[in-house]
This record gives structure tokens, C-alpha cells and sequence, in this order.
């Protein structure tokens, strides 16, 4: 088993969890240039929320989107995007990633903007 295929088998178990609580799940997903987030509805069908560094809005503000610091943009964009859309508590979903560098700073950030998980 690849590392690929380990993260991948990771990311299904989360999930297989969260679909059983039947909660809203903040999703992360990293690449080497960028960051993504999105909140996804209880049942999993419907985005209600999302944010990343592909965004011409975070571009200006971020030059680089695969850092801590442009992890830490997303993550506050999320909160508020996601207070918007009426969504105080959510589930992390890291996806099969390591709580680690961006995918933990973009957490603490949207902990920092009012999101319960």
C-alpha cells in the first residue's frame, strides 16, 4: 500500500463516521500550491460553504497558497462563510491527512472564527 492508497483508506474511515452522525463535516484538502475547504450538509450532497487559495480574493492577499499562513487565511474565510450560512458546529474532515502544518493551522483559525468541532 502507497501512501496515496493508506491516506485515501484514512479519509474513508472519517468519513464512513461522520455519515453515520449525520453532522455537518468541514472538509481539507491540500496540494502543494494550495488549500481547500468546504462545508458539506449532513447528508453529504450539498456544499454549503467553501473557501480556498485558488480564490482571486486570497490570492491578493496570500502571493503563495502553500504555506501556514495562507492556511490560516482559508480557514478564517471558512468560518465566516460558514457563520453565514447559519452553521456554528461542524465535524473536521482531514481527509486522511496528518493533523499537522497547514491542515492544523487552517483548523485553529477556523476555531479562532467561531467554528465548534
Amino acid at each position: 500500500m502507497d501512501k496515496k492508497q493508506a491516506r485515501l483508506r484514512r479519509a474513508r474511515q472519517t468519513r464512513a463516521k461522520i455519515a453515520q452522525l449525520k453532522t455537518v463535516r468541514l472538509a481539507v484538502h491540500r496540494s502543494n500550491c494550495h488549500i481547500y475547504a468546504q462545508v458539506f450538509s449532513g447528508c453529504g450532497c450539498k456544499v454549503l460553504a467553501a473557501a480556498s487559495t485558488a480564490e482571486a480574493e486570497v490570492r491578493k492577499e496570500v502571493p503563495s497558497g502553500g504555506n501556514i499562513k495562507a492556511a490560516q487565511v482559508v480557514g478564517k474565510l471558512i468560518a465566516e462563510r460558514a457563520k453565514l450560512a447559519g452553521i456554528e458546529e461542524v465535524a473536521f474532515d482531514r481527509c486522511g491527512f496528518k493533523y499537522h502544518g497547514r491542515v492544523k493551522a487552517l483548523a485553529d483559525a477556523a476555531r479562532e472564527g467561531g467554528l465548534k468541532f
